[in-house]
């Protein structure tokens, strides 16, 4: 096992690496002068051509290439930003915990709540408990995340006045978030789970189970529930990186200082430090949650772990 999570760290480096070579290309391909751009278009020409040399631009694309990877991952120096003259690492420092919070809260609900429902689902499968639990999902997979987001705010903060409609002032303002965040996978959860519940009830270990005189809740908890988390946590960690890549357009709605503004913040000023430091981010956030969505098959399966156990005496 220890051989496969070395073999998957070493794979996460590459991919990490890969995403930012892809972040910096794309960033240097995008027509426009970023030093234009920053000084405005009163400022001369030798002015635009010094904050070039000063912001490193001038360079050819290979040297500006090294300069970049060496600083990221050698020196742990993700850079200043251009417009706010302040390092990057310093503000994604303060603004990861917001972004990280209203993701794994949100995750939280959809494991929590939509395996319940798909479980309940597949309990009571083809009565009117089922159908309508399935209606439900079928509602909020239609409805994008700024919709419900903006649905949220109508209601519970212009027209009830209950929760804050922007901002962080308390912890009541992450509420609404949280849940714009967790509607749409709560029901892709539960869709899931009942599928996998489903296909765990007509198998024959269950039926030998309920042959034995055990009980249906005894059943349910120590037969199918286990059997069937395999496809629910593939659900799961791709749903948890979606939901942080998707942070941009909840915390831009809820005026949220997160890792996700930030990044929609450099996209629009041109700020290539910003965008090119949150896609790193992202891209090590999504390869950690992959492999410990491979870790907990080993876990749950002791099949597979043990296809990377070293077998004794074996080749």
């Amino acid at each position: 096992m220890g051989r496969y999570i070395l073999k998957r760290c070493l794979w996460m480096i590459i991919i990490v690496i890969s995403a930012a070579i892809v972040a910096f290309t794309l960033m240097y391909l995008m027509p426009g002068d970023p030093a234009r751009l920053l000084l405005g278009t009163q400022a001369t020409e030798e002015y635009i051509a010094a904050k070039r040399h000063e912001l490193g631009i001038d360079l050819p694309y290979i040297i500006q290439l090294k300069n970049y990877l060496v600083d990221t991952f050698l020196h742990f120096d993700l850079g200043t930003s251009w417009v706010f003259r302040t390092p990057v690492q310093k503000e994604l420092a303060v603004r990861l915990p917001r972004t990280l919070f209203i993701g794994l809260s949100g995750m939280a609900l959809n494991v929590i709540i939509g395996t319940l429902l798909g479980i309940f689902a597949a309990v009571h499968e083809g009565k009117w408990q089922d159908s309508l639990t399935m209606v439900i999902a079928m509602v909020f997979i239609s409805c994008p995340d700024f919709f419900v987001a903006m649905i949220l705010v109508l209601v519970f903060s212009l027209k009830l006045g209950l929760l804050p409609p922007y901002g962080i002032d308390s912890m009541q303002s992450y509420i609404l978030p949280i849940i714009s965040t967790a509607l749409a996978g709560i029901a892709i959860n539960a869709r899931q789970a009942r599928s996998s519940m489903l296909e765990v009830i007509r198998a024959d270990f269950v039926t030998t189970a309920r042959a034995k005189g055990q009980k249906e809740g005894v059943i349910v908890r120590r037969h199918m529930f286990p059997n069937a988390m395999m496809p629910i946590i593939t659900g799961v960690s791709g749903g948890l990186a979606m939901l942080i890549g998707g942070s941009p357009v909840i915390e831009s709605i809820f005026s949220i200082p997160g890792v996700g503004a930030y990044l929609l913040v450099g996209i629009q000023q041109r700020d290539q430090p910003i965008v090119r430091s949150c896609i790193v981010f992202f891209a090590i956030f999504t390869s950690i949650v992959m492999l410990v969505m491979d870790l907990a098959y080993a876990v749950l399966d002791p099949r597979i772990k043990a296809q990377y156990s070293r077998k004794k005496g074996g080749k």
